[in-house]
């Protein structure tokens, strides 16, 4: 009898010890304090021993770049194959990250220099880029803001994110605000919602969108109390960071439930990297995994052109294949766009199969995924409205309500209203510019001065 009573408390307090364990393991500010940051920890945890002469050779990357992984992420990891996982390539220093290439750059998207104050990359007419936070909860390999993430004489402080809000606040033009960083959800509750507060205040402001990668890597940190946050504004946004469908399990899933049936609208952006999701099929099963657990697959991105990410980068074919994969062959909505962030700050530039073969006056070609190729006819009748941007002599119905027309048209749109006066967009700089001004030069000093026989 006395033997079976111990027997049920030993079951009782391994139980105990158990449900401890779980409960830590799912407190996500644990999870932060765990973070793993030396080798040995990762070789304890895979089963794994590095000889002295790679462990030098990691130990130097992460001189330059440092290691962060949350104990989660790398749980995911598979040990019996772990050199080839998805999970470790994009968590575990490599030292092809010490080799640059002649194309890499510290800032290739020039978010720094579109920065008009600090904190606020303002690039698109109607909206800016808010560097909230330079925390992420893992250091990722392939992040394209390796410069500065984890950097803490980067942190922005509450006099920076200040400054950055008036700005917005001054910027009637701006309708759409992506918060980003580093991870805004690394911020505390309570200063994130003062943030959405003072942001969501701002009259102009139509959006307000979140990057974030904590459904991917810690995804614990979807709180009830996060969510009571978020569920106050309702125009907010998410956006994940998925890049392969084992990211996605029964924790992230759990996470993505609780942020979907809040009402926010879930979005998710990957990168075609090397090795890891440069194939069709996987890419597949990863946007399918996305819109099964009610997130829409928004971007690609080609592998920008940051410090020590040659090793992940791809070949741009090997983006167009994928897309020719997906699309007519799954979903519409499951279907992402294929973009390069133009290096230089030129912004998203979208890549496709050309589906439009041909085209003349009366009709185009087009081809489907099947390789199919039909027509479709233009109506014989149709004259488009010449537009002099009188909309009250137009038989369109915008219905301004007697709003304030802000729209800045530029760029190729500008080309092609009828209401503006450019017919060419001329980069500066051009060498026939340069020999040009020179002819001027020669031409003004030939009237200044007498002509000599």
């Amino acid at each position: 009898m006395q033997e079976t009573i111990q027997m049920t408390q030993f079951k009782m307090d391994k139980k105990r010890v158990t449900d401890d364990y779980y409960a830590k393991w799912k407190d996500w500010k644990w999870q932060i304090k765990n973070t793993i940051r030396k080798v040995e920890t990762v070789e304890k945890i895979l089963g794994v021993t590095f000889d002295d002469d790679k462990r030098k050779v990691i130990q130097g990357t992460i001189d330059k770049f440092p290691m962060a992984i949350t104990p989660y992420y790398l749980s995911l990891v598979d040990k019996s194959d772990y050199e080839n996982d998805p999970v470790f390539k994009q968590c575990f220093p490599d030292s092809q990250e010490l080799q640059l290439t002649n194309c890499d750059m510290e800032d290739p998207l020039h978010e720094d220099k579109d920065s008009p104050v600090p904190g606020i990359t303002h690039r698109y007419p109607d909206r800016v880029l808010f560097h909230t936070s330079n925390v992420c909860a893992m250091y990722c390999r392939h992040c394209t803001r390796k410069r500065k993430v984890g950097d803490q004489d980067s942190i922005p402080s509450k006099d920076q994110i200040r400054i950055g809000i008036e700005y917005i606040k001054n910027a009637p033009e701006v309708r759409d605000v992506l918060l980003s960083g580093g991870d805004p959800f690394m911020l505390s509750d309570s200063y994130l919602e003062w943030i959405l507060d003072e942001i969501s205040a701002i009259p102009h402001v139509e959006v307000i969108r979140i990057g974030t990668r904590t459904p991917v890597v810690l995804p614990y940190r979807i709180t009830d109390g996060l969510i009571k946050v978020l569920e106050k504004h309702d125009n907010i946004w998410i956006n994940t960071h998925f890049n392969h469908s084992r990211e996605i399990t029964s924790s992230s899933r759990h996470a993505l439930k609780k942020l979907a049936k809040a009402g926010i609208p879930l979005g998710n952006q990957s990168v075609l990297l090397r090795g890891i999701n440069d194939c069709p099929r996987i890419m597949k099963k990863l946007v399918h995994a996305l819109v099964a657990n009610r997130v829409r697959p928004y971007y690609i991105y080609q592998c920008d052109l940051s410090e020590g990410l040659e090793h992940f980068r791809t070949n741009v074919g090997k983006g167009i294949e994928i897309m020719e994969s997906l699309r007519g062959h799954t979903s519409g909505f499951a279907v992402p766009t294929y973009v390069i962030d133009a290096p230089g700050g030129g912004g998203k530039i979208p890549v496709m199969p050309n589906y439009l073969i041909s085209w003349s006056v009366n009709k185009v070609v087009l081809r489907n995924y099947e390789g199919v190729i039909t027509t479709y006819t233009m109506p014989d009748s149709y004259e488009a409205i010449e537009c002099d941007r009188n909309c009250e002599s137009c038989d369109l119905q915008l219905k301004l309500n007697n709003e304030d027309e802000e729209d800045v048209v530029v760029g190729i749109s500008k080309l092609l209203c009828d209401y503006e006066d450019e017919i060419t967009l001329t980069p500066e700089n051009l060498d026939r510019d340069r020999r040009n001004q020179g002819a001027d030069e020669v031409d003004e000093e030939s009237k200044q001065e007498p002509a000599r026989i």
